[in-house]
C-alpha cells in the first residue's frame, strides 16, 4: 500500500451515519449522510475500522458531549486559499458562529465573502473544521452540506456543552 490507499469506515451520531475516508496519512473526508442514510463510497474502498478508530472515537466523545475538540490526523486536500479558509474556521470559538463577510475580512479580503462562502462549502471535514459556525449575515442559519437540522443541532449542541467558569466560593 501506497501513502494514498483510502479506506473508509462509518461512524454513527445523532445526526445520522457519518462517512469517514482516510488516507495513510489521516482522515480525507467526512460525509453526512443524505436522506437519513449513510453514502457509500462510490469507487469500491475498504472497510477499515482500526484505521480510523481514533476518529471514530474522537466524533462519539463529541457528540457524547465529553470532548470539543478533535486532535487526530488530517489529510484535507484543498487549495492553498480554501486551507485559509478551513484554518479560519477552526478559530471560531466554541458556541459562537461568524458570517462569511465577517470570515473574509478577518483574512484580510474583505470582497471574498462568496469565495469565503465557496472554500466553506468545499470543506472536506465538517465538525471537525466548523464550518457550521458560519450564519447569514443577518444571523439566519445558511446552507449547510448536513442540512439546516443538522447545523442547528450541532450549534446547540456546542453551546450547551460550553465549559463553565469555576464557581468563585466567597
Amino acid at each position: 500500500m501506497h501513502d494514498d490507499d483510502l479506506v473508509y469506515d462509518i461512524a454513527p451520531s445523532p445526526i445520522g451515519p457519518l462517512l469517514l475516508v482516510a488516507s495513510r496519512r489521516g482522515v480525507r473526508r467526512i460525509e453526512f449522510p443524505r436522506n437519513g442514510r449513510v453514502r457509500m463510497p462510490d469507487y469500491g474502498l475498504p472497510q477499515d475500522a482500526a484505521r480510523l478508530a481514533d476518529a471514530a472515537e474522537q466524533l462519539r466523545a463529541y457528540f457524547a458531549g465529553e470532548r470539543m475538540t478533535f486532535d487526530f490526523a488530517r489529510d484535507a486536500e484543498g487549495t492553498a486559499f480554501q486551507h485559509e479558509v478551513w484554518n479560519a474556521l477552526c478559530e471560531i470559538p466554541l458556541g459562537g458562529t461568524t458570517s462569511y463577510g465577517e470570515l473574509a475580512r478577518r483574512l484580510g479580503r474583505p470582497n471574498a465573502s462568496r469565495a469565503v462562502g465557496a472554500a466553506n462549502g468545499a470543506n472536506p471535514l465538517p465538525i471537525v473544521v466548523p464550518c457550521h459556525r458560519v450564519i447569514g449575515s443577518d444571523g439566519s442559519l445558511t446552507g449547510f452540506g448536513g442540512g439546516l437540522p443538522a447545523k442547528r443541532w450541532l450549534l446547540d449542541h456546542e453551546r450547551r456543552h460550553l465549559p463553565r467558569p469555576p464557581l468563585q466560593l466567597m
